[in-house]
């Protein structure tokens, strides 16, 4: 067995190697060096194992072949884009909403260079960083004010912690909403240090419910948008309004979760409705929370309007600089905001609503664009067909609602073979991500960007498919 030991080269002769020197050159000498060690000691656990070589020790050249392969692995990002084929637009584990080409460029400009984040340039001197993102939520929704955060939980939780630690925070029981990653309003508000006063039912809730629940304690009343469910039949719940009114006889402010948010007005979109921030800060709401990577189109933030009494609060809060976005964020978030100063063009440039706003028509050309190609490089195991599909929008907004969508379905007398090529779809170089439903695989239209990749990468013949 020693002369296998022999076999295995040295660091101080791969050092010297020319190729070792390429090596070094391209990946550096500290991480060609460690890598090659965790080489060196698989193979000699693999001779103690086996008595025999590994694979990649049979030449010295194989073993560098592998070497680079696993360097070269090092370098490749794990967060690998993947074409969204669910009918899910906004799928939270596929990183909900896709940014606007203006908000990728505003992203790039600040990973680049310096920016004015917190400087302002004509008086010269310190301002805060959410002054440009407030400017124009104040044109936008009519709000006086605005502060941004880095998600809308994060939002939520520095409402409560600025204005009711200690305190009593009035919600309706049908309004205590669990979102994804058991994010529940009453754990919030516990970590807030405030206390949580249910008033109403689960499906019926009354303003002298509220009225009944006001103390000296109170620090205000809340609304919640239960955007990922629907209770249906025998209910009754308090509007904004009527809260503002009561609100305002008791000197209490009203705050509202909005949840995902939207700044237009999706009926006109010809998609279900879906409650607008402007609305809320029309009715006279104090402060409205909602979430920047839902239906507003941008990157993950949450962002907060309303009454500047209140915004200024929020700013000074110790929460705040935990909780702040950075330059990054904050310019794509400027520039999708930007985005709806143009409100003609908006399905064009924003992504997330090009997507919801496409027709069926156009969906139909694309799915048969993607069965033309499949149909090429799938043998007759497989069974291709176009069909009627329900999309939604996902991200809890709009919970019951479907959007009529296109999907090219696949199917086979042998559920693994699906199954199989399914697996087949997450290697490829961008994987592709479906539904599997009724014993059929479903590439739903709608949710697909990059239509256009998506079709030149299925037409590569080296791709693996």
């Amino acid at each position: 067995m020693q002369h296998l030991f022999r076999s295995i080269p040295s660091i101080d002769k791969l050092l010297k190697s020319p190729i070792g020197t390429d090596f070094i050159a391209q990946f550096g000498h500290q991480a060609f060096v460690e890598q090659a060690r965790k080489l060196i000691e698989q193979a000699r656990k693999h001779i103690q194992q086996k008595s025999k070589l590994p694979e990649f020790l049979l030449s010295e050249s194989t073993f560098l072949a592998h070497l680079k392969t696993q360097l070269l692995a090092q370098q490749q990002i794990a967060m690998k884009p993947v074409f969204n084929l669910t009918g899910t637009v906004l799928h939270t584990n596929l990183g909900r909403s896709l940014w606007s080409e203006r908000a990728v460029q505003a992203a790039t400009n600040a990973m680049r260079n310096n920016v004015a984040l917190e400087f302002d340039i004509e008086e010269g001197k310190r301002s805060y960083r959410d002054i440009y993102i407030s400017e124009l939520l104040h044109k936008i929704t009519g709000a006086e004010a605005a502060c941004v955060v880095n998600n809308n939980a994060a939002a939520v939780l520095l409402i409560l912690a600025t204005f009711a630690q200690g305190k009593e925070v009035i919600v309706s029981r049908g309004e205590l909403v669990e979102i994804g990653g058991a994010f529940r309003i009453p754990d919030i508000m516990q970590q807030a240090g405030c206390k949580l006063v249910e008033v109403g039912t689960t499906n019926r809730t009354h303003l002298r419910d509220y009225r009944n629940a006001i103390t000296e304690n109170t620090a205000f009343l809340m609304k919640i948008h239960t955007s990922n469910f629907q209770i249906q039949g025998f209910t009754a719940s308090v509007s904004e309004e009527e809260l503002v009114a009561l609100g305002k006889e008791y000197q209490l402010p009203v705050i509202s979760d909005l949840g995902s948010g939207s700044l237009t007005d999706m009926k006109a979109l010809n998609l279900p409705a879906e409650p607008m921030v402007q609305q809320k800060v029309a009715s006279g709401v104090d402060l409205v929370s909602f979430s920047g990577d839902k239906l507003l189109g941008g990157p993950q933030a949450g962002i907060i309007v309303g009454k500047k009494q209140w915004i200024d609060q929020l700013q000074k809060h110790p929460l705040k600089r935990v909780l702040r976005c950075d330059k990054v964020i904050l310019s794509a978030l400027e520039a999708t905001l930007r985005d709806y100063l143009f409100p003609d063009q908006l399905t064009e440039n924003l992504p997330t609503l090009h997507l919801l706003t496409q027709s069926i028509e156009q969906l139909n050309e694309k799915a048969q664009q993607l069965k033309q190609v499949l149909g090429k490089r799938l043998d007759s195991r497989y069974i291709l067909q176009i069909e009627p599909s329900l999309a939604q929008i996902g991200s809890g907004a709009l919970p019951t609602e479907k959007i009529e969508s296109v999907a090219l379905t696949i199917s086979s007398e042998n559920q693994r073979d699906l199954l199989a090529l399914e697996q087949q779809f997450k290697t490829l170089p961008q994987p592709i991500i479906v539904r599997l439903a009724q014993q059929k695989m479903w590439l739903d239209l709608r949710s697909v960007a990059q239509f256009e990749n998506l079709i030149a990468m299925l037409n590569d013949k080296d791709n693996g498919l």
